[in-house]
C-alpha cells in the first residue's frame, strides 16, 4: 500500500530490546496491564472505510476498528485464521470460505457471508471509486463492475457497469460463501488479510460518507465520537468484539501535519508511540531513548516514480539516465546516517524470490547517463525538472540531494514541489496529475512477493501511479498467479521484475530501516511483521 510498510515484529533481536524496556522481562510491580490510554502519532488519513483506505495513516486506524477473514502472525507473517473458520479450494480457482459464528458489527448487525459479499461488491463497483477496488480484480465478473474507458483519459466516459454484484461471489448459507476466480491463484488465502477485504455493515454501505466519519467496525475497538479531521481519532474497546480484547482501554490517534511536530509532542510526553521518526532526528533519538527505540531492517520501499503519461518521460532512456545520475548510498549516508539499504530491485530482500542487482541502472554512472540522455534527444532546453513529494514528512532534504545530483550530472535544473499534505498528494497521484518525478513509498499488503509487482506496475492497478503499462509484464504476472503454488509462481514474477529493471517506471531508491520510539508509559511495544505497529497489542505500565 502506498505509504504502508511491512515491518518486523517483536521477535529475535527485538525481544531482547523490549525485555530491557519492560524491566526484567515485565515481572516488576509496574508490569503491563490491560487498560489505560495509548496516545499515538498519526498523519491525517485519507479514508476510514476498508474499501477506501489504502494509505498508512488510514490503515493504522482501520486495523483496530475492523477485522477480516485471516490475520498475519506477528513473528513469522504466516497466515492464520481470524474470522474465517476455513478457507479451502480443490483447484485454487473456486474457494470456499466458512466464517466463525457470533461476531457482530458495533451496531449489532451480524458479521456473516453477506457482510463480506457486500463489502467486496462495494469496493469492486467502478462508480464507487474505491481505492481498494483493484484487489477484487481476480474475482469472476469484475469486468462487469469496472468497464473500461474507451479512450483512457479522453473525453469519452466508461459505460455504466452492467451490474453491481460480482458473479464470482455466491452465498451458500449465512456463514459460508464461495469465491470464483477467473484463473487459479495459489496466493489468494494470503491476500484476504489485507484491510480491503474486511467486511462492512449494511448501514455503512447505505451511507458511506457517514460511515467514513464515524465507522461502524467489527474489530476490538470502536469509535469514540467522530473523526476530528486534522486533530484526532479516538477509539475505545468494543463490547461487541468476541475475540481477544485489545490491551489499552483507549487509543488516541493524534494527528499532526508533519512528523517534526509529532516528534516534538513525543519529546514533551504528549505521545506514547511514534511509528516513524524525522530523518534528521534519528541519531539524536537513538542516543536519547536507547532501549525505548525499536529498530529493524524493514521492507518498506522508497521510490521515485515517473509520470509515464507525461511526454517528457515516455522514453525509457530518459528514465534510465536520471536513475544513473543518483548515488543512493551518499544520500543515505548524508541524510539517514547510513541506516537504509540501497535498492537494486523491486522486491524486498527478505521475501522469497527477491534478488539483488535486478536494476542495472541503479548505480551511479554519469558517462552512461549522459550517453542515454543524448540518445533520447536530450532534455528540453530551459525546462526545469519538477520533483514532487508530500509535505511534512521530512522528504525535502533527500529529494533536494537527488535534484542536486541530477543537475550536477546532466545539467538539468530542478524545482521541488512539496506543498501538498498526504491525502491531497495521494489524490494528485490517483488523478495522474504529477508533472515530474514523484516520491512515494510502498510496503507489501500481504506476505507474498506478488504484492510488490502487480499493484504498482500492472496495467490499471490501483497504486500504479506511474501510469505504466506493459503487455508482457501483465502476461507474466498472470502466469505467476496461475502457478500451482506460491513457490512455483516465483520464476514468472522474476521475469516480470527483470523487465521492470530495464523499463524503470520508477527509480528504486532504498529499503528503509524501521525506527520507532515509545515512552516510559509503555510496558511492551508490539510490532507486527505485516500489519506494522500493533497498538491493540501494546500494553501500558501500571500507574
Amino acid at each position: 500500500m502506498r505509504g504502508k510498510f511491512l515491518k518486523v515484529a517483536v521477535a529475535a533481536t527485538a525481544t531482547a530490546m523490549l525485555a530491557t524496556a519492560c524491566g526484567s522481562g515485565g515481572d516488576s510491580d509496574n508490569a503491563g496491564q490491560a487498560g489505560g490510554t495509548l496516545r499515538v502519532y498519526n498523519a491525517e488519513p485519507a479514508f476510514l472505510t476498508p474499501s477506501g483506505g489504502d494509505d498508512e495513516p488510514s490503515l493504522y486506524v482501520i486495523r483496530q476498528l475492523y477485522r477480516g477473514l485471516v490475520k498475519y502472525n506477528a513473528d513469522t507473517s504466516a497466515v492464520e485464521m481470524d474470522l474465517a473458520e476455513s478457507v479451502e479450494s480443490a483447484d485454487q480457482k473456486l474457494w470456499k470460505i466458512k466464517i466463525k459464528s457470533g461476531y457482530t458489527f458495533d451496531n449489532g448487525e451480524p458479521v456473516n457471508a453477506d457482510a463480506f459479499i457486500r463489502s467486496w461488491n462495494y469496493a469492486a463497483y467502478g462508480p464507487n471509486a474505491q481505492n481498494n477496488g483493484y484487489f477484487m480484480k481476480r474475482i469472476v465478473g469484475v469486468k462487469d463492475l469496472q468497464p473500461e474507458d474507451p479512450d483512457g483519459d479522453g473525453p469519452k466516459k466508461a459505460p455504466e457497469p452492467a451490474t453491481k454484484e460480482l458473479s464470482g461471489l455466491k452465498k451458500v448459507d449465512d456463514l459460508t460463501f464461495t469465491v470464483e476466480l477467473d484463473a487459479p491463484f495459489s496466493g489468494f488465502p494470503t491476500t484476504i488479510g489485507y484491510p480491503g477485504f474486511f467486511p462492512m455493515a449494511q448501514a455503512c454501505v447505505d451511507d458511506i460518507a457517514k460511515c467514513n466519519e464515524t465507522p461502524i467496525g467489527n474489530g476490538p475497538y470502536k469509535m469514540d465520537g467522530s473523526w476530528q479531521h486534522n486533530v484526532a481519532i479516538n477509539v475505545v474497546r468494543s463490547d461487541s468484539w468476541k475475540g481477544e480484547p485489545g490491551k489499552p482501554d483507549r487509543i488516541e490517534y493524534r494527528i499532526f501535519a508533519d512528523v517534526d511536530g509529532g516528534y516534538a509532542a513525543f519529546q514533551a510526553n504528549e505521545l506514547d508511540v511514534m511509528y516513524t521518526l524525522p530523518p534528521a532526528r534519528y541519531k539524536e533519538a537513538k542516543q536519547q531513548y536507547g532501549d525505548r527505540m525499536f529498530e529493524m531492517a524493514g521492507d518498506s520501499f522508497t521510490y521515485v516514480g515517473f509520470p509515464t503519461y507525461n511526454d517528457d518521460f515516455k522514453d525509457k532512456r530518459i528514465r534510465q539516465a536520471l536513475s544513473l545520475s543518483i548515488d543512493r548510498q551518499s544520500i543515505i549516508d548524508a541524510v539517514f546516517d547510513g541506516r537504509n539499504a540501497p535498492a537494486t530491485g523491486f522486491v524486498a530482500p527478505s521475501f522469497e524470490g527477491a534478488r539483488e542487482n535486478v536494476c542495472q541502472y541503479c548505480s551511479k554512472d554519469v558517462d552512461k547517463a549522459k550517453q542515454l540522455l543524448a540518445e533520447a534527444g536530450g532534455w528540453p532546453a530551459g525546462k526545469k525538472l519538477i520533483l514532487w513529494a508530500n509535505a511534512g514528512a521530512g522528504h525535502d532534504q533527500w529529494l533536494q540531494a537527488v535534484g542536486d545530483q541530477i543537475k550536477a550530472a546532466l545539467d538539468i535544473d530542478y524545482e521541488l514541489k512539496v506543498n501538498l499534505q498526504f491525502a491531497e498528494y495521494l489524490e494528485t497521484a490517483d488523478k495522474k496529475k504529477f508533472t515530474g518525478p514523484f516520491r512515494l513509498g510502498w510496503g507489501p499488503d500481504y506476505p507474498f512477493l506478488e504484492t510488490f509487482l502487480y499493484p504498482l506496475y500492472g496495467t490499471g492497478a490501483g497504486s500504479n501511479n506511474a501510469g505504466y503499462s506493459n503487455a508482457e509484464v501483465d502476461a507474466l504476472l498472470k502466469e505467476g498467479d496461475a502457478a500451482e503454488s506460491m513457490q512455483a509462481a516465483i520464476p514468472s514474477y522474476q521475469k516480470a521484475e527483470d523487465i521492470l529493471g530495464e523499463e524503470l517506471p520508477v527509480i528504486p531508491m532504498w529499503w528503509r530501516k524501521e525506527g520507532a520510539v515509545y515512552s516510559e508509559n509503555v510496558d511492551q511495544f508490539v510490532w507486527n511483521k505485516v500489519a506494522d505497529a500493533d497498538y491493540g497489542a501494546t500494553s501500558l505500565k501500571k500507574n
